[in-house]
């Protein structure tokens, strides 16, 4: 009997150690994939992206800016200039007008800094060249081109006069009025109070204009001056893609005759044609030279 509860203690000892290193062999294993948990690397988000505004096209400098002057490109957030313009139609509506006051290449950002806004002070000294100057002639539906001149367009300026002369003969009606070009490839830097065409603009598109600024050299202004004094001042408008001519008018006149010809007077009837009588002997021969 003792030695039966001897064989028991025995084999519980023996299980009872090998549970024991058996725990022991396990723990390490545990143990490395804990560590190897802890060691991985934290997932990082994605930084934020943000849509500017950069130059669509080489933009000079003294650009009055429009909307197809800017197309949106996608940044990150932190590689966005200070100063540069956020896309969407805000930005859109501050920058429309504006004056560049810097070249700047496509794809480029504008900067706060690069442009002079319309309502800003001295912007429309800073829109005129180097030695011009700005003066403005009244228009009206007709002399205004239907009221589709606007900022940028280039015109020409033709004076129309009536020189009404008491008892001038019949012979002379037909120079009574004359037009002529007073000046040509004028560049218009406002209408009215607009320095800019805002084509999403239609109640101002609806008004017609009364007063149109131009951009002249110091005896252009001089000119025009004088011409509103002696009669109408029409303004027509020059093709974007025209063949660049001198600024200064053309010398021809055009009167009513050269417009009518019921001003031009009854027309003298053609001179006759030369003849000459040719005789030889008692022949007589006449020929006409033509």
């Amino acid at each position: 009997m003792f030695l039966r509860l001897l064989v028991i203690l025995s084999l519980v000892l023996s299980a009872t150690g090998l549970g024991i290193l058996a725990l022991q062999l396990l723990q390490p294993a545990q143990q490395a994939q804990q560590v190897a948990r802890v060691e991985a690397p934290p997932v990082v988000a994605p930084a934020p992206r943000i849509r500017m505004l950069v130059a669509s096209r080489p933009l000079s400098i003294g650009t009055l800016l429009k909307d197809e002057d800017f197309r949106e490109m996608e940044v990150a957030g932190d590689g966005m200039p200070e100063g540069a313009f956020v896309g969407g139609q805000e930005s859109l509506a501050e920058l429309r007008g504006a004056l560049l006051r810097r070249f700047v290449d496509p794809n480029q950002p504008i900067i706060r800094t690069d442009v002079l806004r319309p309502r800003d002070r001295g912007f429309l000294a800073a829109v005129l060249r180097p030695g011009t100057r700005a003066i403005s002639v009244g228009v009206d539906v007709v002399t205004g081109a239907s009221g589709l001149i606007w900022p940028g367009d280039e015109v020409d300026l033709i004076l129309t006069q009536n020189l009404q002369q008491q008892g001038q003969a019949q012979e002379s009606s037909g120079r009574r009025v004359v037009g002529e070009t007073i000046l040509s490839a004028v560049r218009v830097i406002a209408v009215d109070q607009q320095i800019s065409h805002s084509g999403t603009d239609a109640a101002a598109a609806r008004v017609v204009a009364r007063t149109v600024t131009l951009e002249v050299t110091p005896e252009q202004a001089e000119r025009v001056a004088v011409a509103t004094q002696l009669g109408r001042i029409s303004l027509v408008v020059r093709s974007i893609e025209g063949v660049p001519e001198a600024s200064s008018p053309r010398p021809s006149l055009v009167f009513g005759s050269d417009v009518s010809s019921a001003l031009a007077g009854p027309q003298a009837p053609a001179p006759a044609a030369p003849r000459m009588r040719i005789i030889q002997g008692g022949t007589q021969q006449e020929v006409t030279f033509r």
